[in-house]
């Protein structure tokens, strides 16, 4: 967690200078171009693009170590349940069948590998760009871009609550996490059985439950306060004005997805299976 209590870290690179409104274009145009295909090239290609613009954002490992850690464990389990519930499904995308591993009551085929392999370079092709995304972007700013495009104030103003409160929640779990740990509770390896373990953490929702509850009175309070809501529109101190780069981006960035549309419609209209 940052010294500012949120996610974002500053820094000086393309992307933190780069407009808020610009990069949820930029953000949106690569969902939209990743969910638009089922192609292990395309796939490679964003990875690269995205692996690229992640190391220029020059956000620390230490920093986004824990999100790459969360992926990779979600795209093992994801590939398990694909692979034991329905080992066959490449089949019905491809038309062949090719048993490679047998798992007693079906045989998962080669079709049905690749079709695993090319969902998780999809999903891995979204992380990058989220990390840059998140970590790039000061909460204040990216309020202020939304309510730019038309989003409501009071929604934008919701949202950067919401990046605010993320890093808050992490360390209310800590705090938690360390005050049963001091009572003898165990949630390590070696401190307690795995199914005690589980149990131990499933413990924490209560506690973190009633905690953020209480928060978000304490903040929902605040603003009444304060008047929050009370005008129709409001003015943003953090609120930037887009330069001509950030207007090429967002050029780009159109132009990107109308060549996806075209290239989805025309000429990769399936899932890429190259056997």
């Amino acid at each position: 967690m940052s010294k500012m209590g949120t996610l974002y870290t500053p820094g000086d690179s393309i992307f933190h200078r780069m407009d808020g409104s610009v990069k949820i274009i930029l953000f949106a145009a690569w969902t939209v171009t990743t969910f638009l295909f089922l192609d292990l090239r395309v796939f490679l290609v964003m990875l690269f693009v995205s692996s690229v613009m992640l190391a220029s954002a020059q956000i620390p490992f230490r920093r986004i170590r824990v999100l790459l850690w969360f992926m990779t464990v979600f795209n093992i389990f994801n590939a398990a349940f694909i692979l034991v519930i329905t080992p066959v499904h490449g089949t019905e995308l491809t038309g062949t069948n090719t048993p490679v591993i047998n798992i007693g009551y079906n045989w998962i085929n080669a079709e049905t590998l690749f079709y695993v392999l090319t969902l998780s370079a999809k999903y891995l092709t979204l992380l990058p760009i989220s990390i840059v995304f998140i970590f790039t972007t000061h909460p204040s700013q990216f309020a202020s871009s939304l309510n730019r495009l038309g989003v409501p104030y009071k929604i934008a103003y919701a949202v950067n609550i919401a990046f605010r409160y993320i890093p808050d929640i992490q360390s209310e779990f800590r705090n938690i996490t360390n005050s049963m740990q001091m009572r003898g509770i165990g949630f390590r390896k070696g401190e307690a059985p795995l199914l005690q373990r589980i149990k131990n953490i499933s413990s924490i929702a209560v506690p973190l439950l009633f905690s953020s509850l209480q928060r978000i009175e304490v903040v929902s309070n605040a603003m009444e306060l304060r008047g929050f809501g009370t005008n129709k529109r409001r003015t943003w101190y953090n609120a930037t004005k887009p330069a001509v780069s950030d207007y090429m981006v967002a050029a780009v960035c159109i132009a990107a997805v109308a060549l996806a549309v075209w290239l989805k419609t025309s000429v990769l209209t399936s899932f890429w299976y190259p056997f």
